[in-house]
């Protein structure tokens, strides 16, 4: 996955693979000037965005592993909030709980079903009730791994289904998280610090903010929609009032970054 940066010196626009640390060490293609373009956007953020340019584009089965990685890493996520959250409350320094956190998540890297558990008791702890969304239907599995192991080749609409309740899943947590995301967030600054602390002299920093289905709702111009009322929208299609609502939000989000997001892997 790519995306286009501006240069700070010549305003020539150069093409970057997204690195999984979000930080991309540069060379303009034009004036040879240096710069550091340092993305603010989760891992999760940059999978579904990834899912969705695919959906996009046409690729629709590809887009269906995206989506599914997203949720995953988004679990991940909301596990390493709330554990920065808990331990802000307490006595010790961010970098020991920090240190605690990635030791303990160490025991379970490797194995989804374990961090899943993680989540679920995560959820538990914080929110003081069970995650009951977290069953087959509500996650897609049957679906997930019918396209992902069993190679089958699903149609837009189911895909555009799929998108749609793991967008309103993820949506709906980070509402409920609020400002404590940025416990998690801080994790990512801390690292960008570090880097920059490195860099040569005359290394232009860039910090930069993408175009993202989430950032729509967190930071965009996306207000919040009704719950569409379930006897009507279920005579006028025979479908219930969750998946309509999953959805109208979003096919909500895809029109307000759509456009943007194209601009991820377009051609230079």
């Amino acid at each position: 996955m790519d995306f286009p940066t501006t240069c700070p010196q010549c305003a020539h626009v150069n093409r970057a693979e997204f690195a999984d640390s979000s930080v991309h060490d540069l060379r303009c293609a034009r004036c040879g000037a240096r710069y550091c373009v340092l993305v603010r956007k989760q891992k999760f953020e940059v999978l579904f965005d990834l899912g969705t340019r695919a959906l996009m584009d046409g690729y629709a089965r590809e887009a269906v592993a995206s989506f599914a990685a997203a949720l995953e890493r988004f679990f991940e996520f909301y596990v390493r909030a709330f554990a920065l959250e808990h331990a802000a409350g307490r006595e010790g320094s961010f970098e020991e709980a920090l240190t605690a956190l990635e030791g303990t998540w160490r025991h379970v890297s490797s194995q989804s079903e374990r961090q899943l558990g993680m989540f679920a008791l995560a959820y538990l702890l914080r929110e003081g009730r069970e995650p009951d969304f977290l069953t087959p239907k509500g996650l897609g599995t049957e679906f997930r791994n019918r396209v992902i192991h069993r190679g089958a080749l699903p149609t837009r609409a189911e895909v555009d289904a799929y998108a749609a309740g793991v967008f309103t899943l993820i949506d709906r947590l980070l509402t409920e998280l609020g400002g404590s995301t940025a416990h998690a967030e801080l994790v990512q600054e801390q690292a960008f610090a570090a880097h920059v602390r490195n860099l040569p002299d005359g290394v232009t920093v860039v910090f930069e903010e993408h175009p993202g289905m989430f950032r729509a709702r967190r930071f965009g111009t996306l207000s919040p929609i009704a719950k569409p009322d379930k006897a009507r929208v279920q005579a006028a299609s025979g479908v219930n009032d969750a998946r309509a609502f999953q959805q109208a939000l979003f096919e909500r989000a895809l029109e307000e970054r759509g456009s943007l997001l194209h601009g991820f892997k377009s051609a230079p």
